[in-house]
């Protein structure tokens, strides 16, 4: 007497589901990444590996073509070099010491340009950061 099974298990695996999880989530990543900096700008930073605690309020920087742009709440907003330091005025003031500027410029940029910025700051009594990347 031959006995036949009646329940066959089937082997086969459906990845039809795996795919619309995989393209639900390359479009999440794709609409997140363009939220995080779209205004950011590509300058090659000189090398440190020193660190300060200070939490500058705001942040001037110099393209390697000496563009000056000024990040005002979060955006980034393009300045002749005269606007600079009527901006910095009218926003914080003079002689008020706690004020902490960070300076982010292309290490192919002048040092004149970097110094003419610095001597903005001094003029003001702005405390001067100068932003650099991590070295290795």
């Amino acid at each position: 007497m031959a006995l036949k099974k009646r329940n066959k298990v089937n082997a086969a695996f459906s990845m039809s589901s795996m795919t619309d999880i995989v393209f639900l989530l390359l479009i999440f990543f794709m609409v997140t990444s363009t939220l995080i900096a779209p205004n950011a700008l590509k300058l090659l930073l000189p090398q440190s590996n020193n660190q300060t605690a200070a939490k500058p309020i705001t942040a001037i920087s110099i393209t390697k073509d000496i563009k000056y742009y000024i990040n005002d709440d979060g955006k980034q907003t393009r300045v002749t070099f005269n606007e600079i330091e009527p901006f910095l005025v009218n926003k914080f003031g003079t002689g008020n010491d706690d004020i902490y500027i960070s300076l982010h410029t292309d290490k192919s940029v002048p040092v004149e340009e970097v110094v003419k910025i610095m001597n903005i700051a001094r003029r003001n009594s702005y405390k001067m950061i100068l932003a650099t990347a991590p070295e290795g």
